[in-house]
């Protein structure tokens, strides 16, 4: 696959340098692990935002829907009622969709549910690693058989707009996988965070 050479002279993946957000994006977030049970809710989160559209919009509107969304604290966003969906509506700097938004409170609610069951999200999401055995050429598929396990137990437990495409980008952004590009410099960095990340220990 084809790098995008960037202004430093290093080879990165072609999306790269598609868009000017998308570098540092890129470089210090996407593929690298997480397990700060927030910001996985907010990948979650814009993820679904981001079905049907262009991760460029999703990422331009990201301070805006930091700030309409208790900057992803699930606590906080689980208690929004209808007043809350009807200013998020009137709200231009997020994406404006009623099923979305709606989704984002109930996963809320969800996500409360699964940190009591699981002891945290992240115990719960990095049990879908797959083995490396089962990874597929980096950027081949839009799916995988982890994706869409992670998508449909997410559903059995109330999630929505987590199919198994979003399912797929989430862990392509968490770390599940090292999808960086063979020659893209950050494919080393996002395998040696890997390998000194310790797994979340699950209740």
């Amino acid at each position: 696959m084809t790098a995008f050479i960037a202004p430093d002279g290093d080879p990165r993946c072609q999306w790269a340098g598609s868009a000017p957000e998308f570098l540092a994006y890129h470089d210090t977030e996407w593929g690298f692990p997480v397990a700060d049970d927030r910001r996985l809710f907010e990948k979650v989160s814009l993820e679904g935002f981001q079905s049907g559209l262009s991760w460029r919009t999703i990422l331009a509107k990201r301070p805006a829907f930091r700030a309409a969304f208790a900057n992803f604290d699930f606590h906080a966003v689980a208690e929004f009622g209808q007043d809350d969906v009807a200013l998020l509506l009137a709200d231009p700097g997020i994406v404006r969709h009623k099923g979305k938004i709606e989704a984002v409170i109930n996963n809320a609610q969800r996500a409360i549910e699964m940190e009591s069951a699981e002891g945290s999200l992240a115990a719960f999401f990095w049990r879908y690693e797959p083995d490396p055995r089962d990874v597929f050429p980096p950027q081949s598929m839009s799916t995988s058989p982890s994706s869409i396990a992670l998508s449909k137990e997410l559903k059995q437990r109330g999630w929505k707009f987590v199919g198994p495409t979003t399912a797929f980008a989430l862990m392509q952004a968490m770390g599940l996988i090292n999808d960086h590009i063979e020659n893209c410099i950050s494919r080393t960095e996002v395998t040696a965070a890997r390998r000194k990340f310790e797994l979340p220990i699950t209740q």
